[in-house]
């Protein structure tokens, strides 16, 4: 009997020993991907989708997990929280200061994992996924809607652009709603420069999606303490422009703005 019990709890351990390293990461403890890895918050939320965070420069995943008002205002809408950890210091974006040569790649195919990952350990819903980043974050957030569109169900960067300029094209419109400051100082909507590069305008970077998207303004509104410009396309994409009279701040309502208006859209 003795020997039947001993080889269940063997048997039982070996199954635990198997599926708890897969599961064992969230909040506190890093989701590794190889030389990589990501947070998650109310992963039971994730059938029901998700809003996934880049930090600006110099941040990490494990950073913004301990916001826990954000954290709380996520779970609260029912979804879960994804918080990602750029490859270095910055976003390894084209014409970034640190990685002036870089095309991005690295950083895409990053995400890409990520949202797989996510996928095969919590059952992530990806079609219910907003992706978002404050500052240097927000221009993460500008390249994954140009270069990889149909990743997220819809963009919202905050107080941040393309490094230098618009590229001439993007690989398809998408959903985006851009929020920032008028009184921004660090990432001013006209840009500034920086070492051998610059942060790009933010009216051209509009000026381009909304020519590239075939935008057409649709009214203009307030919301909170913000004025935003609503335009669409003939496929029902957004792309909306959100100001507020701040300076380079976050607000944890501006996620739960830009994802109520996404849901408006229909893009969830």
């Amino acid at each position: 009997m003795r020997t039947i019990v001993l080889g269940l709890s063997f048997v039982l351990g070996g199954a635990f020993g198997a599926v708890s390293p897969a599961f064992a990461c969230g909040p506190d403890t890093d989701c590794e991907l190889g030389t990589r890895h990501y947070r998650i918050s109310s992963a039971e939320n994730a059938p029901n989708g998700a809003i996934v965070f880049a930090h600006g420069y110099r941040g990490s995943a494990a950073g913004m997990m301990r916001n826990m008002n954000l954290r709380n205002m996520v779970d609260e809408m029912g979804l879960a929280f994804i918080t990602v950890k750029s490859l270095r210091a910055d976003w390894a974006i084209p014409n970034a200061p640190s990685d002036l040569n870089s095309d991005g790649k690295a950083e895409f195919s990053y995400f890409e994992d990520v949202l797989k990952d996510a996928e095969t350990r919590f059952g992530l819903d990806r079609s219910r996924t907003m992706m978002s980043g404050f500052s240097a974050g927000g221009m993460m957030v500008w390249e994954l809607a140009c270069n990889r569109p149909s990743l997220f169900a819809g963009f919202a960067p905050i107080a941040g652009t393309f490094w230098k300029g618009p590229p001439q094209s993007c690989a398809g419109p998408t959903n985006i709603v851009h929020i920032h400051g008028t009184s921004d100082r660090t990432v001013p909507l006209s840009g500034r420069r920086i070492g051998q590069t610059k942060q790009g305008s933010v009216p051209e970077t509009l000026d381009m999606y909304r020519a590239f998207g075939s935008f057409v303004r649709v009214q203009e509104t307030k919301a909170q303490s913000m004025e935003c410009a609503r335009e669409a396309n003939p496929n029902g994409r957004i792309l909306e422009f959100c100001t507020h009279p701040g300076g380079h701040s976050f607000s944890r309502t501006y996620l739960k703005y830009a994802w109520g208006r996404l849901q408006e859209a229909d893009a969830f």
